[in-house]
């Protein structure tokens, strides 16, 4: 389990993380989300002891990080990829840390197979591709078969066949009863793989719990309802208080009750209902509505709310 407990960081006059807290349990995969500048990497660097925090504390199964005997064993993790010297093969990369931590060469072939390297194990590190050098970071976060494992953004540089295969990878680590925390900035993957979320915004927390809970914290959440008696509905609904909006399909949208209630009230006044749907919002709808205060850079919007499109003046001075 990781334990953070309220840290705080201060770079300068920054203040990038205040006294957060939350906890990461073992078994389920957590997703870690925020937007850019939330201190997402920040608290990630604390928890892994390349940052000291100003206040407060971060623990893994007790334990800080510089606590560890044989680090490695303990937690396993991915922060930057590319932070590998590009003159050493792949192989002995990896074959260097496992001799600080006591692990068997065998080890390093095992991670190797397992993130699909072995090809190119012997090839330097500097020739390889983002992807490439994401399977390379993955396979050192697993060397030592760590019971807690943290990620940040490790789809990066990844085709879908080596996004599922990630995908797939944490769900199963976090069946075999490891802590696995992960950070992405692509809610429709976190939505496919994460069971629990920790969202900061401006280096404070915002929600920590189930994906359905925080999805369910948002207000895009309505009920699609069609009847014969439409008009009949309409004036029943709106009479017990719900907000229901016309749709061009002839179906209703009702906020304010949940589908049981308009349920329960259409059969009472014997109105017949031939559509009965609860709609979610997305894990992106969600996200989007519940960090728009903490967003740092944020674009210019039309008056309908869609992005626009910034025009430079040309460079081509015509000659």
């Amino acid at each position: 389990m990781i334990h953070v407990q309220g840290i705080t960081k201060r770079y300068k006059d920054t203040l990038a993380v205040d006294d957060l807290s939350f906890e990461v349990r073992e078994g389920v995969v957590t997703g870690f989300l925020g937007p850019n500048g939330s201190g997402k990497s920040t608290t990630m660097r604390m928890i892994m002891g390349l940052d000291a925090p100003d206040e407060g504390t971060a623990t893994i199964d007790g334990t800080s990080y510089h606590g560890l005997g044989l680090p490695l064993r303990e937690v396993g993790a991915l922060l930057e990829a590319k932070a590998i010297h590009p003159g050493r093969s792949a192989f002995n990369h990896l074959w260097y840390l496992a001799q600080t931590n006591d692990i068997a060469r065998q080890r390093v072939d095992d991670v190797l197979e397992m993130v699909g390297l072995s090809a190119v194990a012997h090839r330097r590190v500097g020739k390889f591709s983002l992807g490439m050098g994401q399977r390379l970071g993955i396979a050192a976060a697993l060397l030592g078969d760590p019971p807690t494992l943290l990620f940040d953004e490790p789809i990066n540089g990844l085709d879908p066949e080596g996004i599922l295969w990630v995908r797939n990878l944490l769900k199963g680590l976090a069946a075999e009863g490891r802590t696995v925390f992960v950070s992405s900035h692509l809610m429709s993957e976190m939505a496919l793989t994460a069971e629990q979320l920790v969202v900061i915004g401006r280096g404070r927390l915002i929600s920590s719990g189930s994906v359905d809970d925080f999805i369910a914290e948002s207000s895009g959440q309505f009920v699609r309802v069609r009847s014969p008696e439409a008009r009949a509905l309409e004036a029943l609904l709106l009479e017990r208080g719900a907000h229901v909006v016309a749709e061009d399909d002839g179906s209703y949208s009702v906020s304010g009750l949940d589908a049981a209630a308009i349920g329960t009230l259409a059969g009472d006044a014997g109105l017949h209902l031939h559509e009965l749907s609860p709609q979610m919002a997305s894990l992106e709808e969600a996200f989007m509505e519940l960090t728009r205060d903490s967003v740092e850079y944020r674009g210019h919007e039309s008056p309908h709310g869609a992005p626009v499109t910034a025009s430079f003046p040309s460079t081509n001075s015509g000659k």
